[in-house]
């Protein structure tokens, strides 16, 4: 994510593997919701099951790897690249899709009900923007507790994902279930690079390790065990590390270069992937239920992503810039070039 005064350059593999999470969180919204609509569950569901102990720990794990160029920025230019921005498109994209569901709400629940929604979705992130809600949090944490060890601060984090913390809070639990992998790829960096770079070199003993690692993740994931404690752990790592192999090889031979978009503008998708994703949900389910579910899951999938980007790219043309571009009002610090949300 950069915030750089000027252009740095894109590492691919990085691009890569965060557009295998965006994808794989895209497919994890469709498919369930696919599945609840239906009432039953198709061969999709399996691939959303192998990928849930890493989908989320390696998009953290990414968000965290260059924590370390920005860290030691004055307090009013980091909160204004790591919290302002997420917020202003956490509040702008949340009041968009309430402006979507508030009907629906409402029906069910009184149009007075749906203002109370509206307020608790800044205490209780709504819906699919969790994520960008959590990341500010992460970032501020991070900077307050940098002159205290970093081992220890490892160890709680690592000790507060095994608890499985359940209040019922996302923010609360959430936190507890991901910091440990935003905080290991900020303090880790290094390693993580070292270890791209070995996959780049020996590409044969990578796709073995990758057979392996598959193998052994399916294993415990279809035998139920994966959300134990220690075990969700050591495979959100795990998972992680063969996300980071996986983007690494596809780089080194420029395949699939749609992930590697994808994974530029992984914000993007995952702003507005929403409403392409229950557009394509609704007319599949109501006029191609012949499909079967499992396919209709995969096409709601592509829709989502493809749709995003199509947004995105309207937003570009019809001088909605501001959907996915922070205007000038909503900067605290110096601003030095515009940032589109798409490169961040």
């Amino acid at each position: 994510m950069m915030t750089q005064a000027s252009p740095s350059p894109r590492i691919d593999w990085v691009d890569y593997a965060k557009g295998i999470c965006i994808v794989m969180v895209v497919m994890m919204h469709s498919v369930l919701g696919v599945e609840i609509a239906a009432g039953q569950t198709g061969y999709m569901h399996y691939l959303v099951e192998f990928a849930r102990p890493f989908r989320m720990p390696d998009f953290f794990l990414l968000s965290g790897l260059f924590l370390a160029v920005v860290i030691d920025r004055d307090w009013r230019t980091y909160l204004d690249r790591k919290v302002v921005h997420f917020a202003y498109f956490y509040v702008l994209w949340v009041t968009i899709q309430f402006g979507f569901k508030a009907p629906a709400f409402a029906a069910e629940q009184g149009w007075a009900h749906v203002g109370l929604m509206y307020l608790e979705s800044f205490i209780e992130p709504f819906g699919t923007l969790w994520f960008i809600y959590l990341l500010p949090i992460f970032f501020v944490v991070t900077k307050a507790t940098k002159r205290l060890p970093p081992a220890a601060i490892w160890i709680v984090a690592a000790a507060l994902e095994m608890t499985h913390l359940s209040t019922g809070w996302t923010v609360i639990d959430e936190f507890a279930a991901r910091f440990v992998y935003f905080y290991s790829g900020y303090l880790f960096a290094s390693k993580v690079f070292a270890l791209s770079e070995r996959a780049r070199a020996r590409p044969r003993w990578a796709l073995a390790g990758l057979a392996l690692w598959a193998i052994v993740n399916a294993a415990i994931v279809y035998d139920g065990c994966s959300t134990w404690p220690v075990f969700s752990l050591v495979l959100g790592f795990a998972g992680a590390c063969a996300i980071i192999v996986i983007g690494t090889l596809l780089a080194k031979q420029q395949w699939l270069n749609g992930l590697r978009f994808c994974g530029e503008h992984s914000i993007v998708i995952y702003l507005a992937f929403f409403l392409p994703m229950v557009i394509a949900r609704v007319s599949l389910l109501k006029f191609a239920p012949f499909l079967g579910v499992g396919t209709i899951s995969l096409l709601v999938t592509i829709a989502g992503v493809v749709g995003a980007l199509a947004i995105w790219r309207l937003a570009l043309r019809t001088g909605a810039r501001f959907l996915f571009e922070r205007p000038d009002a909503f900067w605290i610090a110096p601003k030095k070039r515009a940032v589109l949300v798409a490169a961040e």
